[in-house]
């Protein structure tokens, strides 16, 4: 349905009742073209974002006009609701139907985690419904942010409690449920993202990727670590992690990105405030514009300070004598003590669908950098047989999606060590990367 040519669409979504439908199937052909509204709109708010989208945007691709659109939504507050209250609906579905086909914890959870892998690779193969993830959640109204919060943390709470009998009935081995399944759903945050670029047959091995990681991950416990002594690799100081000395001028600045990207975290680009930062900071509107022309260029700023960091911390961890897997465990943890100390946090990339796309493909760009060094960490462990055969580029997919999502983590579960958060929350991934150990 997603793929439908809008001459099509429109016949789909027209209102008008011909002679030849029956009457007693109103409700149903209502609901069909409904359904085909937010399944174009999801697609477009996963690649535009959603505050970025008009109802316009959305009829130009339905071949409608704006005030047909309004039979099927109120307003672009209502179409966002819309549109991330099915994608929360059809978590609830896909685990439902899980838990029915699956007496097992840990086939019930794979089988719901490869549903929702299969439900966007078939939306990009035009035989599904696209889904909106729901990025902008906290820029929403508080009644229907409220509502979708709730859900959401009914479905971890869902997820939770399956982990908890599976770790109970002996099916997964001892862990910290929470933190687990926070990592776990974390990984697949980005998902709707690197699944759209990716090339078509890479994407469909992902599932097969993602059963093999965690099923090893949630069944095995390795003597040490797989990273070694990745845990005992010193912690990055301050001064090694302060920027050159034009960065260390301009303190004032830097608070303004710290506040700008804790907001933008919370509350995404469309609900951030330029005057509750500036209150944040106890400072002038205008102190404000004395460094950023807009909002956008906060936003902007934030990714880069995001990236400094990254690349710094993996330029320091290139220095290390240690061996590949110990490498990535280590920039893993740094990165994680990043998001959850008070040199962080680092900017959620969920928000970067609010810039243009020229400003966007540069940030990628530099991600994507970060990303092939830690991929390339991967792909040597793997020939040294420090982790099992495993494709590299789809692991560090995964892996960085869990890092992206570490910062919100103290919401589920205080964080007291974080060395010690870090080894619980990547214990699944590196658990899942680790050659067996040879008998001795």
């Amino acid at each position: 349905m997603a793929r439908l040519e809008p001459a099509l669409l429109k016949d789909i979504l027209d209102t008008s009742t011909p002679a030849n439908r029956s009457p007693f199937s109103r409700g149903l052909q209502r609901e069909t073209k409904r359904a085909a509204v937010l399944s174009c709109a999801a697609k477009l708010f996963n690649t535009k974002g959603a505050r970025s989208t008009t109802l316009a945007d959305v009829a130009s691709r339905l071949g409608l006009t704006k005030t047909s659109l309004y039979y099927y939504v109120a307003t672009k507050e209502d179409l966002i609701y819309q549109c991330y209250d099915a994608n929360m609906r059809q978590a609830h579905d896909q685990l439902n139907q899980a838990e029915l086909a699956h007496e097992r914890a840990t086939d019930c959870l794979m089988a719901f985690l490869e549903s929702q892998i299969n439900t966007t690779l078939r939306s990009l193969d035009g035989e599904g419904d696209f889904y909106a993830a729901p990025l902008e959640v906290a820029s929403l109204k508080a009644e229907h942010r409220e509502l979708l919060e709730e859900e959401y943390r009914r479905l971890l709470r869902r997820l939770i409690d399956l982990l908890n009998r599976g770790i109970e009935a002996g099916q997964i081995r001892p862990c910290n449920p929470v933190v687990t399944i926070r990592a776990i759903v974390g990984a697949l945050d980005w998902s709707f993202y690197w699944l759209y670029e990716m090339p078509r047959e890479q994407a469909r091995g992902v599932v097969n990727v993602l059963r093999d990681l965690l099923t090893h991950g949630l069944l095995s416990s390795p003597e040490r670590p797989a990273g070694g002594d990745a845990a005992t690799i010193p912690p990055l100081s301050a001064e090694d992690e302060a920027f050159d000395r034009e960065a260390q001028n301009r303190l004032k600045q830097e608070a303004f990105l710290k506040a700008g990207t804790r907001c933008f975290n919370q509350k995404g680009f469309s609900g951030t405030s330029l005057d509750e930062i500036a209150e944040q900071l106890q400072v002038s509107k205008g102190a404000f514009y004395y460094h950023f022309a807009n909002k956008e260029a906060l936003l902007t700023q934030c990714f880069d300070y995001t990236l400094d960091r990254l690349e710094q911390v993996v330029a320091r961890i290139e220095q290390l004598d240690a061996p590949p897997a110990a490498k990535l465990e280590a920039a893993c943890r740094h990165i994680f003590a990043l998001q959850n100390s008070d040199q962080g946090p680092l900017v959620h990339f969920n928000a970067i669908t609010a810039l243009p796309p020229d400003v966007r493909q540069r940030l990628l760009a530099r991600l994507a950098s970060v990303h092939a060094t830690l991929e390339d960490y991967v792909a040597q462990a793997v020939r040294e047989r420090q982790f099992r055969e495993i494709p590299s580029g789809i692991v560090i997919q995964l892996l960085t999606g869990a890092l992206n999502a570490a910062m919100d983590l103290d919401a589920w579960q205080s964080i007291d060590d974080i060395n010690h958060s870090a080894g619980e929350y990547f214990s699944v991934f590196f658990s899942g990367l680790a050659s067996p150990i040879p008998p001795q």
